[in-house]
Protein backbone atom coordinates (compact mmCIF):
# COMPACT_ATOMS: atom_id res chain seq x y z
CA UNK A 1 0.00 0.00 0.00
CA UNK A 2 1.54 3.41 -1.10
CA UNK A 3 1.33 6.36 1.00
CA UNK A 4 0.19 8.68 -1.98
CA UNK A 5 -1.50 7.21 -4.51
CA UNK A 6 -0.83 7.59 -8.10
CA UNK A 7 -3.37 8.85 -10.14
CA UNK A 8 -3.79 7.40 -13.59
CA UNK A 9 -2.41 8.94 -16.27
CA UNK A 10 -4.76 12.09 -18.09
CA UNK A 11 -4.90 10.51 -21.57
CA UNK A 12 -5.85 7.50 -20.59
CA UNK A 13 -8.94 8.43 -17.91
CA UNK A 14 -10.12 10.47 -20.48
CA UNK A 15 -10.44 8.01 -22.77
CA UNK A 16 -12.05 6.02 -20.72
CA UNK A 17 -14.64 8.37 -19.34
CA UNK A 18 -15.13 8.98 -23.19
CA UNK A 19 -15.84 5.61 -23.89
CA UNK A 20 -17.91 5.18 -20.63
CA UNK A 21 -19.79 7.85 -21.91
CA UNK A 22 -20.67 6.45 -25.58
CA UNK A 23 -21.75 3.05 -23.68
CA UNK A 24 -24.33 5.35 -21.94
CA UNK A 25 -24.94 7.26 -25.07
CA UNK A 26 -25.95 3.56 -27.11
CA UNK A 27 -28.89 4.07 -24.75
CA UNK A 28 -30.21 7.40 -27.24
CA UNK A 29 -30.98 4.75 -29.94
CA UNK A 30 -33.40 2.20 -29.16
CA UNK A 31 -36.97 3.20 -29.07
CA UNK A 32 -39.09 4.19 -25.61
CA UNK A 33 -39.59 1.08 -23.82
CA UNK A 34 -42.86 0.14 -22.73
CA UNK A 35 -44.75 0.96 -20.37
CA UNK A 36 -43.01 3.25 -17.96
CA UNK A 37 -41.00 5.28 -20.29
CA UNK A 38 -43.51 5.30 -22.71
CA UNK A 39 -46.36 6.84 -20.57
CA UNK A 40 -44.19 9.70 -19.17
CA UNK A 41 -42.78 10.26 -22.92
CA UNK A 42 -46.67 10.66 -23.63
CA UNK A 43 -47.53 12.88 -20.72
CA UNK A 44 -44.85 15.47 -21.48
CA UNK A 45 -46.02 14.91 -25.61
CA UNK A 46 -49.39 16.21 -24.17
CA UNK A 47 -48.15 18.94 -22.11
CA UNK A 48 -45.85 19.91 -25.28
CA UNK A 49 -48.20 19.67 -27.90
CA UNK A 50 -51.05 21.89 -25.66
CA UNK A 51 -48.82 24.19 -23.76
CA UNK A 52 -50.19 23.68 -20.90
CA UNK A 53 -47.29 22.90 -18.18
CA UNK A 54 -49.86 22.84 -15.08
CA UNK A 55 -51.72 20.48 -15.22
CA UNK A 56 -50.63 16.70 -16.21
CA UNK A 57 -53.04 14.26 -18.45
CA UNK A 58 -52.32 10.48 -18.92
CA UNK A 59 -55.19 8.05 -20.65
CA UNK A 60 -57.29 11.14 -21.46
CA UNK A 61 -57.80 11.97 -17.82
CA UNK A 62 -55.80 14.14 -14.97
CA UNK A 63 -52.86 12.13 -13.60
CA UNK A 64 -51.53 12.21 -10.45
CA UNK A 65 -48.66 9.95 -9.52
CA UNK A 66 -45.40 11.95 -10.59
CA UNK A 67 -44.43 15.14 -9.87
CA UNK A 68 -43.86 17.93 -12.83
CA UNK A 69 -40.31 18.36 -13.04
CA UNK A 70 -39.11 15.46 -15.46
CA UNK A 71 -42.36 16.28 -17.54
CA UNK A 72 -41.40 20.10 -17.40
CA UNK A 73 -37.03 19.04 -18.81
CA UNK A 74 -38.66 16.50 -22.06
CA UNK A 75 -41.62 18.76 -22.90
CA UNK A 76 -39.26 21.71 -23.35
CA UNK A 77 -36.56 19.69 -24.84
CA UNK A 78 -39.71 18.13 -27.36
CA UNK A 79 -40.07 21.95 -28.36
CA UNK A 80 -36.71 22.24 -29.36
CA UNK A 81 -35.87 18.57 -30.68
CA UNK A 82 -39.63 17.64 -32.03
CA UNK A 83 -41.28 14.66 -30.25
CA UNK A 84 -39.04 11.92 -31.06
CA UNK A 85 -37.04 9.44 -28.67
CA UNK A 86 -33.77 11.25 -29.21
CA UNK A 87 -35.50 14.45 -27.31
CA UNK A 88 -36.79 12.45 -24.76
CA UNK A 89 -33.99 10.53 -23.56
CA UNK A 90 -31.19 13.65 -24.60
CA UNK A 91 -32.00 15.75 -21.69
CA UNK A 92 -31.64 12.53 -19.10
CA UNK A 93 -28.44 11.57 -20.42
CA UNK A 94 -27.20 14.77 -19.96
CA UNK A 95 -28.51 15.07 -16.20
CA UNK A 96 -26.75 11.98 -15.68
CA UNK A 97 -23.24 12.90 -16.93
CA UNK A 98 -23.57 16.25 -14.55
CA UNK A 99 -23.80 13.77 -11.88
CA UNK A 100 -20.59 11.80 -12.94
CA UNK A 101 -18.88 15.85 -12.70
CA UNK A 102 -20.46 16.35 -9.59
CA UNK A 103 -19.15 12.91 -8.28
CA UNK A 104 -15.73 13.88 -9.41
CA UNK A 105 -16.00 17.35 -7.83
CA UNK A 106 -17.47 15.57 -4.34
CA UNK A 107 -14.75 13.26 -3.90
CA UNK A 108 -11.74 15.86 -4.65
CA UNK A 109 -13.31 17.56 -1.16
CA UNK A 110 -11.73 14.64 0.65
CA UNK A 111 -10.06 12.19 -1.16
CA UNK A 112 -6.73 11.95 -3.81
CA UNK A 113 -7.18 12.09 -7.30
CA UNK A 114 -6.94 8.52 -7.94
CA UNK A 115 -9.94 8.18 -5.68
CA UNK A 116 -12.26 10.62 -7.79
CA UNK A 117 -11.20 9.16 -11.20
CA UNK A 118 -11.54 5.33 -10.68
CA UNK A 119 -15.58 6.56 -8.74
CA UNK A 120 -16.04 8.03 -12.28
CA UNK A 121 -15.60 5.16 -14.38
CA UNK A 122 -17.35 3.04 -11.70
CA UNK A 123 -20.41 5.17 -11.88
CA UNK A 124 -20.15 5.32 -15.66
CA UNK A 125 -20.24 1.61 -15.81
CA UNK A 126 -22.43 0.27 -13.05
CA UNK A 127 -25.15 -1.58 -15.28
CA UNK A 128 -28.56 -0.11 -14.55
CA UNK A 129 -26.69 2.91 -14.00
CA UNK A 130 -26.73 2.26 -17.90
CA UNK A 131 -29.57 0.33 -18.33
CA UNK A 132 -31.79 3.61 -17.12
CA UNK A 133 -30.07 5.87 -20.05
CA UNK A 134 -32.00 3.40 -22.31
CA UNK A 135 -35.57 3.30 -20.18
CA UNK A 136 -35.58 6.65 -19.37
CA UNK A 137 -37.63 7.08 -16.28
CA UNK A 138 -37.12 9.80 -13.73
CA UNK A 139 -33.52 8.71 -12.12
CA UNK A 140 -30.97 9.76 -14.53
CA UNK A 141 -32.35 13.10 -13.32
CA UNK A 142 -32.45 12.13 -9.58
CA UNK A 143 -28.57 11.24 -9.39
CA UNK A 144 -27.54 14.68 -10.40
CA UNK A 145 -30.46 16.41 -8.28
CA UNK A 146 -29.54 14.54 -5.26
CA UNK A 147 -25.46 14.58 -6.02
CA UNK A 148 -25.50 17.64 -6.40
CA UNK A 149 -27.12 19.22 -3.41
CA UNK A 150 -25.07 16.91 -1.11
CA UNK A 151 -21.76 18.23 -3.05
CA UNK A 152 -22.77 22.15 -2.21
CA UNK A 153 -24.31 21.40 1.05
CA UNK A 154 -21.02 19.87 2.09
CA UNK A 155 -19.11 22.96 0.78
CA UNK A 156 -21.04 24.81 2.69
CA UNK A 157 -20.20 22.91 6.28
CA UNK A 158 -16.29 22.61 5.12
CA UNK A 159 -16.64 26.59 5.20
CA UNK A 160 -15.36 27.37 2.00
CA UNK A 161 -15.70 30.49 0.21
CA UNK A 162 -19.04 31.63 -1.00
CA UNK A 163 -20.71 29.48 0.80
CA UNK A 164 -24.11 31.40 0.91
CA UNK A 165 -24.15 30.76 -3.15
CA UNK A 166 -23.53 26.86 -2.71
CA UNK A 167 -26.07 27.02 -0.11
CA UNK A 168 -28.34 28.79 -2.51
CA UNK A 169 -27.37 26.23 -5.18
CA UNK A 170 -27.87 23.37 -3.08
CA UNK A 171 -31.36 24.57 -1.89
CA UNK A 172 -32.36 25.11 -5.47
CA UNK A 173 -31.71 21.66 -6.59
CA UNK A 174 -32.55 20.15 -3.74
CA UNK A 175 -36.34 21.37 -4.82
CA UNK A 176 -36.15 20.18 -7.85
CA UNK A 177 -35.27 16.71 -6.43
CA UNK A 178 -38.50 17.18 -4.46
CA UNK A 179 -40.12 18.50 -8.05
CA UNK A 180 -38.43 14.93 -9.45
CA UNK A 181 -39.30 12.40 -6.60
CA UNK A 182 -41.06 14.08 -3.55
CA UNK A 183 -40.27 14.00 0.00
CA UNK A 184 -38.09 10.95 0.33
CA UNK A 185 -35.22 12.61 -1.75
CA UNK A 186 -34.44 14.42 1.57
CA UNK A 187 -32.96 10.99 2.97
CA UNK A 188 -30.04 10.71 0.44
CA UNK A 189 -29.33 13.92 0.29
CA UNK A 190 -29.61 15.22 4.19
CA UNK A 191 -29.36 11.78 5.77
CA UNK A 192 -25.72 11.35 4.72
CA UNK A 193 -24.89 14.69 6.45
CA UNK A 194 -26.58 14.27 9.40
CA UNK A 195 -24.82 11.11 9.65
CA UNK A 196 -21.23 12.52 9.06
CA UNK A 197 -21.61 15.08 11.53
CA UNK A 198 -22.88 12.56 14.23
CA UNK A 199 -19.38 9.99 13.57
CA UNK A 200 -16.92 13.46 13.39
CA UNK A 201 -18.70 14.88 16.53
CA UNK A 202 -19.71 18.13 15.26
CA UNK A 203 -23.15 18.23 16.61
CA UNK A 204 -22.93 22.64 16.71
CA UNK A 205 -23.95 21.63 13.07
CA UNK A 206 -27.71 21.29 14.12
CA UNK A 207 -28.02 24.37 16.08
CA UNK A 208 -26.60 26.46 13.17
CA UNK A 209 -29.41 28.75 11.05
CA UNK A 210 -27.99 27.87 7.82
CA UNK A 211 -29.11 24.60 7.71
CA UNK A 212 -32.88 25.56 8.58
CA UNK A 213 -32.32 28.27 6.41
CA UNK A 214 -31.26 25.33 3.34
CA UNK A 215 -34.41 23.48 4.34
CA UNK A 216 -37.06 26.76 4.04
CA UNK A 217 -35.38 27.41 0.88
CA UNK A 218 -35.56 23.97 -0.75
CA UNK A 219 -39.41 24.24 0.30
CA UNK A 220 -39.14 27.72 -1.47
CA UNK A 221 -38.14 26.23 -4.80
CA UNK A 222 -40.77 23.95 -4.77
CA UNK A 223 -43.53 26.04 -4.96
CA UNK A 224 -43.95 25.87 -8.50
CA UNK A 225 -45.11 21.76 -7.92
CA UNK A 226 -47.43 22.67 -5.06
CA UNK A 227 -49.41 25.36 -6.82
CA UNK A 228 -49.56 23.00 -10.19
CA UNK A 229 -50.88 20.50 -7.89
CA UNK A 230 -53.43 23.04 -6.47
CA UNK A 231 -54.24 24.39 -9.70
CA UNK A 232 -55.40 20.78 -11.11
CA UNK A 233 -56.79 19.01 -7.77
CA UNK A 234 -57.34 20.82 -4.95
CA UNK A 235 -59.31 23.88 -6.43
CA UNK A 236 -61.35 21.05 -8.55
CA UNK A 237 -62.52 18.42 -5.27
CA UNK A 238 -65.10 17.30 -8.28
CA UNK A 239 -62.27 15.16 -10.26
CA UNK A 240 -63.02 11.63 -9.62
CA UNK A 241 -59.11 10.39 -9.17
CA UNK A 242 -58.17 6.68 -7.82
CA UNK A 243 -61.77 5.88 -7.99
CA UNK A 244 -62.37 8.86 -5.67
CA UNK A 245 -63.78 12.66 -5.65
CA UNK A 246 -62.39 15.17 -3.41
CA UNK A 247 -58.42 14.42 -3.63
CA UNK A 248 -56.06 16.42 -2.77
CA UNK A 249 -52.93 17.04 -4.92
CA UNK A 250 -50.89 18.66 -2.31
CA UNK A 251 -51.47 16.00 0.48
CA UNK A 252 -51.10 13.24 -2.15
CA UNK A 253 -47.18 15.01 -2.92
CA UNK A 254 -46.53 15.45 0.83
CA UNK A 255 -47.97 11.92 2.17
CA UNK A 256 -49.25 9.41 -0.12
CA UNK A 257 -47.04 9.09 -3.02
CA UNK A 258 -44.05 8.69 -0.45
CA UNK A 259 -45.57 7.67 3.23
CA UNK A 260 -48.49 5.74 1.54
CA UNK A 261 -46.04 3.65 -0.67
CA UNK A 262 -43.41 3.40 2.30
CA UNK A 263 -46.38 2.22 4.87
CA UNK A 264 -48.35 0.14 1.76
CA UNK A 265 -51.64 2.39 3.15
CA UNK A 266 -51.90 4.64 -0.38
CA UNK A 267 -53.44 4.63 -3.69
CA UNK A 268 -50.67 2.99 -5.19
CA UNK A 269 -49.57 -0.62 -3.34
CA UNK A 270 -46.93 -3.32 -3.68
CA UNK A 271 -45.44 -6.02 -2.11
CA UNK A 272 -42.32 -5.29 0.16
CA UNK A 273 -39.43 -7.69 0.73
CA UNK A 274 -36.92 -6.70 2.86
CA UNK A 275 -34.21 -8.68 1.26
CA UNK A 276 -34.97 -7.08 -2.02
CA UNK A 277 -32.34 -4.77 -2.40
CA UNK A 278 -29.72 -7.24 -1.33
CA UNK A 279 -30.02 -9.40 -4.15
CA UNK A 280 -30.61 -6.50 -6.56
CA UNK A 281 -27.75 -4.84 -5.89
CA UNK A 282 -25.42 -7.86 -6.75
CA UNK A 283 -26.92 -7.59 -11.10
CA UNK A 284 -27.78 -4.26 -10.55
CA UNK A 285 -24.65 -2.82 -9.79
CA UNK A 286 -22.10 -5.31 -11.66
CA UNK A 287 -19.72 -5.13 -12.39
CA UNK A 288 -18.81 -3.74 -9.38
CA UNK A 289 -21.04 -5.13 -6.97
CA UNK A 290 -18.52 -6.92 -4.67
CA UNK A 291 -15.76 -4.61 -4.06
CA UNK A 292 -19.05 -2.36 -2.92
CA UNK A 293 -19.96 -5.15 -0.11
CA UNK A 294 -16.60 -5.19 0.57
CA UNK A 295 -16.08 -1.43 0.94
CA UNK A 296 -18.96 -1.12 3.37
CA UNK A 297 -17.97 -3.96 5.29
CA UNK A 298 -14.59 -2.27 5.81
CA UNK A 299 -15.86 1.16 6.61
CA UNK A 300 -18.51 -0.13 9.01
CA UNK A 301 -15.45 -2.32 10.85
CA UNK A 302 -13.55 0.43 11.14
CA UNK A 303 -16.02 2.48 12.37
CA UNK A 304 -16.45 0.40 14.89
CA UNK A 305 -12.86 0.49 15.98
CA UNK A 306 -13.02 4.14 15.72
CA UNK A 307 -10.55 4.05 12.98
CA UNK A 308 -9.87 5.89 9.64
CA UNK A 309 -11.16 3.37 7.55
CA UNK A 310 -9.17 4.59 4.31
CA UNK A 311 -5.85 6.47 5.94
CA UNK A 312 -4.14 6.24 2.78
CA UNK A 313 -6.42 8.20 0.73
CA UNK A 314 -7.45 11.33 2.66
CA UNK A 315 -6.36 15.17 1.51
CA UNK A 316 -5.11 15.41 5.16
CA UNK A 317 -6.13 19.40 4.32
CA UNK A 318 -6.38 21.83 7.19
CA UNK A 319 -10.26 22.15 5.15
CA UNK A 320 -11.29 18.91 6.48
CA UNK A 321 -12.65 19.71 9.62
CA UNK A 322 -12.14 16.51 12.43
CA UNK A 323 -14.44 15.16 14.75
CA UNK A 324 -14.43 13.16 17.37
CA UNK A 325 -12.62 10.33 15.51
CA UNK A 326 -9.80 11.73 15.09
CA UNK A 327 -9.67 11.45 11.00
CA UNK A 328 -10.29 13.46 8.47
CA UNK A 329 -12.31 10.78 6.52
CA UNK A 330 -16.32 11.78 4.71
CA UNK A 331 -18.97 10.00 5.97
CA UNK A 332 -21.25 11.03 3.84
CA UNK A 333 -21.10 8.80 0.91
CA UNK A 334 -21.92 5.61 3.80
CA UNK A 335 -24.64 7.60 5.55
CA UNK A 336 -26.22 8.59 2.19
CA UNK A 337 -26.09 5.25 0.25
CA UNK A 338 -27.12 3.09 3.38
CA UNK A 339 -30.15 5.46 4.63
CA UNK A 340 -31.15 4.85 1.13
CA UNK A 341 -30.99 1.48 1.42
CA UNK A 342 -32.56 0.95 4.55
CA UNK A 343 -35.54 3.00 3.59
CA UNK A 344 -36.57 1.64 0.19
CA UNK A 345 -35.49 -1.92 2.01
CA UNK A 346 -37.80 -1.05 4.26
CA UNK A 347 -41.00 0.05 2.00
CA UNK A 348 -44.12 -1.47 1.16
CA UNK A 349 -43.36 -0.46 -2.64
CA UNK A 350 -40.21 -2.06 -4.09
CA UNK A 351 -38.72 -1.53 -7.75
CA UNK A 352 -35.05 -2.73 -9.35
CA UNK A 353 -33.86 0.69 -10.06
CA UNK A 354 -35.07 2.68 -7.02
CA UNK A 355 -31.18 2.59 -5.94
CA UNK A 356 -29.87 4.04 -8.81
CA UNK A 357 -29.84 7.39 -7.01
CA UNK A 358 -27.33 6.77 -4.99
CA UNK A 359 -25.35 4.96 -7.67
CA UNK A 360 -22.60 8.33 -6.84
CA UNK A 361 -22.04 7.34 -3.37
CA UNK A 362 -21.93 3.51 -3.67
CA UNK A 363 -19.71 4.81 -6.81
CA UNK A 364 -17.30 6.69 -4.03
CA UNK A 365 -17.23 3.51 -1.63
CA UNK A 366 -16.27 1.09 -4.37
CA UNK A 367 -13.58 3.60 -5.21
CA UNK A 368 -12.61 3.68 -2.20
CA UNK A 369 -12.02 -0.35 -1.62
CA UNK A 370 -9.89 -0.50 -4.59
CA UNK A 371 -7.86 2.16 -4.29
CA UNK A 372 -6.83 1.46 -0.75
CA UNK A 373 -5.73 -2.31 -1.85
CA UNK A 374 -1.96 -3.20 -1.51
CA UNK A 375 -0.28 -3.95 -4.75
CA UNK A 376 -0.76 -7.75 -4.63
CA UNK A 377 -4.59 -7.72 -3.47
CA UNK A 378 -4.84 -5.43 -6.49
CA UNK A 379 -3.54 -7.96 -8.79
CA UNK A 380 -5.87 -10.43 -7.30
CA UNK A 381 -9.00 -7.88 -7.51
CA UNK A 382 -8.24 -7.12 -10.90
CA UNK A 383 -7.75 -10.82 -11.88
CA UNK A 384 -11.34 -11.59 -10.20
CA UNK A 385 -12.94 -8.71 -11.93
CA UNK A 386 -11.47 -10.00 -14.72
CA UNK A 387 -13.55 -13.03 -14.42
CA UNK A 388 -16.62 -11.04 -14.39
CA UNK A 389 -15.68 -8.90 -17.02
CA UNK A 390 -15.80 -12.28 -19.43
CA UNK A 391 -18.16 -14.08 -17.53
CA UNK A 392 -20.72 -11.29 -18.69
CA UNK A 393 -18.72 -11.27 -22.64
CA UNK A 394 -19.75 -15.39 -22.71
CA UNK A 395 -23.31 -14.20 -21.70
CA UNK A 396 -24.23 -11.77 -24.25
CA UNK A 397 -22.75 -14.03 -27.00
CA UNK A 398 -24.81 -16.97 -25.53
CA UNK A 399 -27.54 -14.35 -25.75
CA UNK A 400 -26.84 -13.02 -29.56
CA UNK A 401 -27.11 -16.75 -30.47
CA UNK A 402 -30.34 -18.19 -28.91
CA UNK A 403 -31.90 -14.44 -29.97
CA UNK A 404 -30.41 -14.17 -33.45
CA UNK A 405 -30.94 -10.47 -34.07
CA UNK A 406 -30.92 -9.14 -37.56
CA UNK A 407 -27.55 -8.71 -37.88
CA UNK A 408 -25.61 -11.43 -35.81
CA UNK A 409 -22.96 -11.09 -37.54
CA UNK A 410 -22.02 -7.48 -36.86
CA UNK A 411 -23.03 -8.32 -33.05
CA UNK A 412 -20.53 -11.01 -33.08
CA UNK A 413 -17.37 -8.86 -34.06
CA UNK A 414 -18.83 -5.83 -31.95
CA UNK A 415 -17.86 -8.69 -29.57
CA UNK A 416 -14.56 -9.84 -30.93
CA UNK A 417 -13.29 -5.60 -31.69
CA UNK A 418 -13.79 -5.01 -27.96
CA UNK A 419 -12.58 -8.15 -26.55
CA UNK A 420 -9.89 -8.37 -28.57
CA UNK A 421 -8.71 -4.19 -27.84
CA UNK A 422 -9.66 -4.44 -24.44
CA UNK A 423 -6.87 -7.34 -23.62
CA UNK A 424 -4.67 -5.64 -26.36
CA UNK A 425 -4.41 -2.52 -24.32
CA UNK A 426 -4.94 -3.22 -20.58
CA UNK A 427 -2.58 -6.28 -20.48
CA UNK A 428 -0.90 -5.70 -16.88
CA UNK A 429 -2.71 -6.24 -13.74
CA UNK A 430 -2.60 -2.49 -12.58
CA UNK A 431 -4.85 -0.20 -11.56
CA UNK A 432 -5.69 1.37 -15.10
CA UNK A 433 -6.21 -2.44 -16.41
CA UNK A 434 -8.48 -2.53 -14.07
CA UNK A 435 -10.57 -0.11 -14.96
CA UNK A 436 -10.07 -0.28 -18.56
CA UNK A 437 -11.53 -3.91 -18.52
CA UNK A 438 -14.35 -3.22 -16.95
CA UNK A 439 -15.08 -0.36 -19.06
CA UNK A 440 -14.26 -2.54 -21.91
CA UNK A 441 -16.84 -5.41 -21.04
CA UNK A 442 -19.86 -2.77 -20.08
CA UNK A 443 -19.35 -1.58 -23.76
CA UNK A 444 -19.39 -4.67 -25.08
CA UNK A 445 -22.39 -5.36 -23.00
CA UNK A 446 -24.14 -1.86 -23.55
CA UNK A 447 -23.30 -1.77 -27.59
CA UNK A 448 -24.51 -5.18 -27.93
CA UNK A 449 -27.82 -4.57 -25.70
CA UNK A 450 -29.22 -1.21 -27.13
CA UNK A 451 -27.45 -1.76 -31.16
CA UNK A 452 -27.93 -5.38 -31.50
CA UNK A 453 -30.24 -6.62 -28.88
CA UNK A 454 -33.04 -4.08 -28.49
CA UNK A 455 -33.97 -3.25 -31.82
CA UNK A 456 -34.55 -6.81 -32.15
CA UNK A 457 -36.99 -7.15 -29.41
CA UNK A 458 -38.49 -3.60 -30.37
CA UNK A 459 -40.20 -4.97 -33.64
CA UNK A 460 -42.55 -6.88 -30.84
CA UNK A 461 -43.67 -3.34 -29.11
CA UNK A 462 -47.03 -3.71 -31.20
CA UNK A 463 -47.61 -0.06 -30.38
CA UNK A 464 -44.03 1.23 -31.83
CA UNK A 465 -44.65 -1.13 -34.78
CA UNK A 466 -48.45 -0.27 -35.20
CA UNK A 467 -47.67 3.47 -35.51
CA UNK A 468 -44.71 3.16 -37.72
CA UNK A 469 -47.39 1.56 -39.89
CA UNK A 470 -50.13 4.10 -39.47
CA UNK A 471 -46.91 6.66 -40.22
CA UNK A 472 -46.23 5.15 -43.74
CA UNK A 473 -49.41 4.78 -44.83
CA UNK A 474 -51.32 8.33 -46.45
CA UNK A 475 -54.65 7.32 -45.84
CA UNK A 476 -54.52 5.70 -42.20
CA UNK A 477 -52.32 8.91 -40.82
CA UNK A 478 -55.09 10.92 -42.10
CA UNK A 479 -57.02 9.46 -39.26
CA UNK A 480 -57.37 9.24 -35.63
CA UNK A 481 -57.15 7.00 -33.75
CA UNK A 482 -58.87 4.90 -31.26
CA UNK A 483 -57.10 2.98 -28.75
CA UNK A 484 -59.83 0.40 -26.94
CA UNK A 485 -59.71 -1.52 -23.87
CA UNK A 486 -58.24 -1.15 -20.47
CA UNK A 487 -56.15 -3.61 -21.00
CA UNK A 488 -54.05 -2.18 -23.61
CA UNK A 489 -53.49 0.53 -21.49
CA UNK A 490 -49.57 0.16 -20.32
CA UNK A 491 -48.86 -2.88 -22.99
CA UNK A 492 -48.79 -1.14 -26.54
CA UNK A 493 -51.16 1.93 -26.40
CA UNK A 494 -48.69 4.29 -24.56
CA UNK A 495 -46.23 3.66 -27.20
CA UNK A 496 -48.35 3.93 -29.87
CA UNK A 497 -49.72 6.95 -28.58
CA UNK A 498 -46.01 8.89 -28.50
CA UNK A 499 -44.90 7.55 -32.03
CA UNK A 500 -47.76 8.08 -34.14
CA UNK A 501 -48.44 11.65 -35.49
CA UNK A 502 -51.94 11.60 -35.54
CA UNK A 503 -54.27 11.89 -32.51
CA UNK A 504 -55.48 9.28 -30.51
CA UNK A 505 -58.59 8.69 -27.95
CA UNK A 506 -58.80 6.15 -24.92
CA UNK A 507 -61.99 4.50 -24.55
CA UNK A 508 -62.57 2.07 -21.77
CA UNK A 509 -64.64 -1.81 -22.58
CA UNK A 510 -67.26 -0.28 -20.03
CA UNK A 511 -67.55 2.92 -22.57
CA UNK A 512 -68.77 0.69 -25.30
CA UNK A 513 -71.40 3.26 -25.90
CA UNK A 514 -68.90 6.26 -26.73
CA UNK A 515 -67.25 3.93 -29.61
CA UNK A 516 -71.19 2.72 -30.72
CA UNK A 517 -71.93 6.32 -31.36
CA UNK A 518 -68.44 7.59 -33.31
CA UNK A 519 -69.04 4.49 -35.80
CA UNK A 520 -72.35 4.94 -36.84
CA UNK A 521 -71.33 7.95 -39.12
CA UNK A 522 -68.56 6.35 -40.35
CA UNK A 523 -66.01 3.52 -40.04
CA UNK A 524 -63.42 4.07 -36.75
CA UNK A 525 -59.13 3.24 -36.98
CA UNK A 526 -58.82 1.54 -34.13
CA UNK A 527 -55.98 0.21 -32.23
CA UNK A 528 -56.35 -2.97 -29.27
CA UNK A 529 -55.69 -6.57 -29.17
CA UNK A 530 -57.29 -9.46 -31.08
CA UNK A 531 -59.63 -10.40 -28.08
CA UNK A 532 -60.88 -6.99 -27.80
CA UNK A 533 -61.76 -7.11 -31.41
CA UNK A 534 -63.45 -10.38 -30.86
CA UNK A 535 -65.43 -8.74 -28.37
CA UNK A 536 -66.28 -5.67 -30.79
CA UNK A 537 -67.97 -8.62 -33.27
CA UNK A 538 -69.95 -10.18 -30.53
CA UNK A 539 -71.26 -6.70 -29.60
CA UNK A 540 -72.37 -6.32 -33.21
CA UNK A 541 -69.46 -4.36 -34.63
CA UNK A 542 -68.13 -4.91 -37.87
CA UNK A 543 -64.75 -5.16 -37.82
CA UNK A 544 -62.20 -5.21 -40.98
CA UNK A 545 -58.45 -5.85 -39.31
CA UNK A 546 -56.25 -3.92 -41.37
CA UNK A 547 -52.63 -5.44 -40.31
CA UNK A 548 -52.14 -7.57 -37.01
CA UNK A 549 -48.92 -6.90 -35.05
CA UNK A 550 -47.49 -9.29 -32.70
CA UNK A 551 -46.66 -8.33 -28.48
CA UNK A 552 -44.73 -9.12 -25.61
CA UNK A 553 -43.73 -7.23 -22.61
CA UNK A 554 -40.31 -6.86 -23.37
CA UNK A 555 -39.42 -5.23 -20.08
CA UNK A 556 -40.07 -8.77 -18.11
CA UNK A 557 -37.97 -10.93 -20.58
CA UNK A 558 -38.24 -14.81 -20.64
CA UNK A 559 -36.11 -17.68 -21.64
CA UNK A 560 -39.30 -18.76 -24.83
CA UNK A 561 -39.10 -15.08 -25.93
CA UNK A 562 -35.77 -14.60 -26.60
CA UNK A 563 -35.39 -17.83 -27.74
CA UNK A 564 -35.63 -17.80 -31.56
CA UNK A 565 -37.03 -21.01 -31.78
CA UNK A 566 -40.05 -20.83 -29.24
CA UNK A 567 -40.91 -16.80 -29.71
CA UNK A 568 -43.90 -17.35 -31.62
CA UNK A 569 -45.20 -19.11 -28.69
CA UNK A 570 -45.46 -16.30 -26.43
CA UNK A 571 -46.61 -13.59 -28.84
CA UNK A 572 -50.03 -11.78 -28.59
CA UNK A 573 -51.94 -10.75 -31.61
CA UNK A 574 -52.60 -6.46 -31.22
CA UNK A 575 -54.68 -5.29 -34.39
CA UNK A 576 -55.35 -2.43 -36.46
CA UNK A 577 -59.05 -2.03 -37.27
CA UNK A 578 -61.63 0.09 -39.23
CA UNK A 579 -64.98 -0.59 -36.74
CA UNK A 580 -68.24 0.30 -37.88
CA UNK A 581 -71.64 -0.48 -35.97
Amino acid sequence: MTDNPQPLNDRWFYALVAAGVFLNATGLFPPILEPDGALYACIAKTMAQTGDFVDLYAVGHDWLDKPHFPFWVSALSYLAFGINTFAYKFPALLFFLGSVLYSYKFVRLSYAKLTAQVAVLVLLTAFHGVLSNSDVRAEPYLILLIIGPVYHFYRVFLGTSRSWLHLVVGSFLTGCALMTKGLFVLVPIGGGLVIHWLLTGNWREFLKPRWYLAVVLSFVFTLPEIYCLYQQFDLHPEKVVFGNTDVSGIRFFFWDSQFGRFFNTGPIKGAGDKFFFVHTLLWAFLPWSLPLYLGVGKTITALVKRQNPWPTQSLQTGSIQTGSTGTSSEYVSLGSGLATFLLFSLSGFQLPHYLNIVFPFYAIITAQFLVDLSPVNLRRWTNAQTVIGVLLAVLIVAVLVVVQPAHLGLALSWTMLIGFSTFAFFRKNTMLSLMGRMVGAMLLLAGILNLFLYPTFMQYQAGLAAARFVNEQPQLKKRPTVLYGSETFGESSWSYEFYVQTPTQYIHENSIAVLEQMSRRQPVQVFTTNTYADSLEAHGFQVRRVAIFPYFHISQLTYDFLNYNTRSTTLKPYVLADVRR
